[in-house]
């Protein structure tokens, strides 16, 4: 599965964008320094109901990696 299609994905299961989840992300203080992966995994996973990698994949966004 390509990365643009994991976002196609989550887009539709969830109606968010990468952008969106930055902004909620943000709003929680997961983007702080110090804020490991594994904490915004958890709660894309517990909050949104994605699995492992489409979390992943948007926590990549974060990031700055959009391939």
């Amino acid at each position: 599965m390509s990365f643009q299609a994991y976002i196609d994905n989550i887009k539709a299961k969830t109606g968010k964008t990468p952008d969106d989840f930055k902004r909620l992300a943000e709003d929680k203080g997961l983007l702080e320094p110090g804020v490991k992966a594994a904490a915004i995994v958890a709660w894309l996973k517990e909050d949104f109901d994605l699995g492992h990698g489409h979390a992943m994949a948007i926590y990549a966004t974060f990031k700055g990696k959009t391939e």
